[in-house]
């Protein structure tokens, strides 16, 4: 049986540490919780199994696993061999070893053509975990698989991990159980981590190199306003020119100088309003209207509307291929979002199924999708829902395909427009005084007041 370590509070205020031994994480945390204890931190004690395998990084291959794998004798005890020293230390190393993306876009992929080769989850979690050497995540994978030995969904443990796991892909596996067809819920799961991991490495590609090329402009403009301009104007007043430094680049020392001395007040007022900002969103109405302005926000609001229509759509039609009526497809397709907008449209159009109207109309009247897929969804439910809404699904992955190419046509025009105000500043502010230090210009003013 796993065993957890855990640091917890008593009720008079004690901090104590122990392990326990306990079939999943959330049992042990129930376990804690009937003791009078409130659990602070809760991890798996993770081992290390001895191998010999050494080429191989994070997981094999699924041809490797399915070549290898047992398909008739599923052997559910995994005991661990003793541990030599270095053992011991090797886990101590490892123990947190970071969890990429990539892992669980593999771990996702392995999953997925196990579960279309007719594994059932604990005999594709096994097969999966024997070939993991990632031992977090080998922790956190026979941490699932050990809820789904005592009955429970692997989306229940999952949610225990939301930090290695995407919220979204937690409830696109949720819907997939709760629907009866995990192997297509696995396959959105695979497009939605490659889509994502492809759209984080373009942006990242786009904006990290020009905002180390702003943030190197941004310092130099600092150090040459600190340390240039006082250097050149000494100089003025060395050889008793009545030279001066431009206007722009007094301006700017003086605004440099004062925060230099009155640093806690912009520090306080930064402060004040990133709070006031935290409060609002934290609230009740200004949560609502930050998700909002994530759907209408300029350049990325009608991509991350278009990803959270299409996701739910999706959920939507798997429900429905499985025999569900249309209230409680939406029902249990709302969990792939966790906008407060998206949930109330969803909510509204289950509202609007009870009353007898139509569930289409709440999303038209936000006026954030457009007319072409509300039609679609209008005609489908004339004719086949079902079908319809699949020509729904790919139309959306056409649009957000196109919304993400516009994106990046405009997104780098924006960033170096950006780039090229501060560059345009530092010239006026640093670059021109020192330009006329070179030139020699203020010679002659000194010159003439008889130097």
């Amino acid at each position: 049986m796993p065993i957890y370590r855990y640091r917890a509070i008593t009720e008079t205020g004690i901090i104590v540490s122990n392990t326990i031994d306990e079939p999943n994480k959330h049992l042990a945390i129930q376990k804690l919780k009937r003791n009078n204890l409130h659990p602070i931190n809760v991890e798996r004690s993770l081992q290390r199994k001895k191998t010999t395998r050494t080429t191989r990084k994070n997981t094999q291959g699924i041809e490797e696993l399915l070549k290898n794998v047992d398909t008739t004798n599923l052997v559910l005890s995994r005991e661990r061999s003793k541990r030599t020293y270095f053992d011991k230390l090797y886990n101590a190393i490892t123990k947190t070893e970071r969890i990429t993306s990539r892992d669980i876009i593999v771990f996702t992929q392995n999953f997925y053509l196990l579960k279309k080769a007719n594994f059932n989850n604990i005999h594709a979690l096994n097969t999966i975990i024997e070939s993991t050497d990632n031992f977090t995540f080998r922790g956190i994978l026979e941490d699932i698989l050990a809820g789904v030995e005592a009955g429970e969904n692997m989306y229940t443990t999952m949610e225990y991990y939301e930090g290695i796991f995407p919220y979204l892909y937690i409830n696109m596996i949720k819907v997939g159980e709760l629907s009866g067809n995990l192997t297509n819920a696995l396959e959105q799961a695979v497009e939605f981590l490659e889509d994502s991991d492809k759209m984080n490495k373009t942006l990242k590609g786009i904006l990290i190199p020009n905002i180390l090329q702003f943030s190197l402009i941004f310092v130099l403009l600092i150090i040459g306003t600190l340390v240039a301009l006082p250097a050149i104007q000494k100089l003025y007043d060395e050889i008793g020119s009545k030279a001066t430094l431009p206007s722009i680049s007094i301006w700017f020392q003086n605004v440099i100088n004062w925060i230099l001395t009155y640093w806690f007040v912009p520090l306080v007022l930064i402060g004040g309003i990133v709070g006031v900002i935290i409060w609002y969103i934290n609230t009740p109405k200004g949560k609502y209207n930050f998700h909002y302005f994530k759907y209408t926000m300029p350049i990325f609001g009608s991509l991350i509307f278009a990803i959270d229509f299409s996701r739910l759509m999706q959920a939507m039609l798997l429900n429905l291929k499985n025999g569900m009526r249309i209230q409680d497809a939406l029902d249990v397709a709302k969990n792939v979002s966790k906008n407060l907008v998206m949930l109330s449209m969803v909510e509204a159009a289950i509202n609007n199924i009870l009353i007898g109207q139509s569930w289409i109309e709440p999303f038209e009247r936000s006026k954030l999708t457009t007319p072409m897929m509300t039609e679609m969804l209008k005609i489908g439910m004339n004719t086949d829902l079902t079908e319809m809404m699949e020509k729904l699904v790919e139309y959306m992955e056409m649009d957000i395909n196109n919304i993400i190419q516009k994106i990046i046509k405009v997104l780098p025009q924006l960033v170096y427009s950006f780039v090229g105000v501060i560059l345009i500043f530092f010239v006026l502010v640093v670059l021109v005084p020192c330009i006329e230090v070179y030139m020699g210009g203020f010679l002659l003013s000194a010159e003439a007041y008889g130097f």
